[in-house]
């Protein structure tokens, strides 16, 4: 199970514990929020791309979307999302449960900089039930991420 698979991975770190399993689905941004007690715009939400023959995940803001523009500008190729049928294969983990953590050699990780808002974000933790609330210097110590990178719109930016 995937979500076995991260708290291996976790347990590193002596992280392991910080894992949190619900008995409620978490599949969703609306899902997880309701789990968590929190609001949906702190959901880490984890999106599972093919850029140039090569899968990718970006770590984005529950309130925030793919900009296109934005997206092309960046990886020079348009955004396509892996079909999901595929992402488990390519990824280590299923829809649902989709996380930055303890993937399949290969993967690069990016992180939105609609997450920089926030001082903790809950990102998934490899099932459809699970979720761990990390500092953003923690998401990026152990998403093992590239880069920061800026392809999302529609969320509340801070005001400057």
């Amino acid at each position: 199970m995937s979500v076995e698979r991260v708290k291996e991975y976790f347990s590193q770190y002596g992280l392991e514990g910080r894992v949190q399993e619900f008995d409620v689905s978490s599949a969703t941004v609306d899902l997880a929020a309701a789990a968590l007690h929190c609001e949906p715009q702190r959901i880490a939400k984890t999106l599972s791309f093919l850029a140039n023959g090569r899968p990718i995940l970006i770590v984005t803001a529950g309130d925030s979307k793919i900009d296109n523009a934005k997206y092309k500008h960046q990886f020079s190729t348009k955004a396509k999302m892996l079909p999901s049928d595929e992402v488990e294969n390519f990824i280590g983990h299923a829809i649902g449960g989709v996380c930055p953590f303890a993937v399949k050699q290969g993967v690069e990780v990016y992180l939105d900089i609609s997450l920089k808002r926030f001082e903790t974000v809950f990102p998934a933790c490899g099932s459809a039930n699970s979720a761990i609330e990390l500092t953003i210097p923690e998401l990026e110590v152990y998403s093992g991420y590239t880069a920061w990178i800026d392809v999302c719109k529609g969320y509340e930016r801070e005001q400057e």
